[in-house]
């Protein structure tokens, strides 16, 4: 095996533990919530679109209309999202992410961060500045990838 094949597979087995002794701290939000994944899935996809049309959620969850009202209206009773009529047609109706989803979402995303920084500043600082080096490069080439990826064209599911 390759030199480089080698520290990729050592890098991907210590962020696979990692992960794994991450996924053991029960303070993590997700735990402590009572969503079900349908309804966590149109938490994060307003968090991640905005604003969106019932009609837009339904199409992206693969759910019919009356199924999405449904969800939203349960979303609604636990104040994660409001619902308001769309002031260019009063027929639609644009599902927003509530103050209190908005927080949830956000304690979700950057769960573990408390811990990570925990662990960071036990390092030493030459083992810090390889780690901050390491996720700049990081950053970088996901940064060009995501590039590329919006440059690439998604196929069309007729055309596959």
């Amino acid at each position: 095996m390759a030199e480089n094949e080698r520290l990729i597979a050592d890098i991907m087995g210590a962020q696979q533990r990692l992960q794994h002794l991450f996924a053991y701290d029960r303070s993590d939000p997700l735990f402590a919530s009572q969503l079900t994944m349908p309804q966590l899935k149109i938490l994060l996809l307003l968090y991640r679109l905005g604003d969106t049309s019932g009609r837009e959620l339904a199409g992206l969850m693969g759910v019919s209309l009356a199924t999405m009202s449904g969800m939203v209206d349960r979303l609604v009773a636990h104040d994660l999202v409001t619902r308001a009529e769309d002031p260019h047609d009063r027929r639609v109706r644009r599902i927003t992410l509530s103050g209190t989803g908005k927080e949830m979402i956000g304690n979700i995303i950057t769960a573990g961060t408390e811990k990570q920084a925990r662990l960071l500043r036990r390092l030493t600082d030459a083992e810090l500045r390889t780690v901050a080096e390491a996720m700049t490069a990081m950053v970088r080439v996901a940064s060009e990838d995501a590039e590329v990826g919006a440059c690439t064209p998604v196929p069309d599911a007729a055309q596959t």
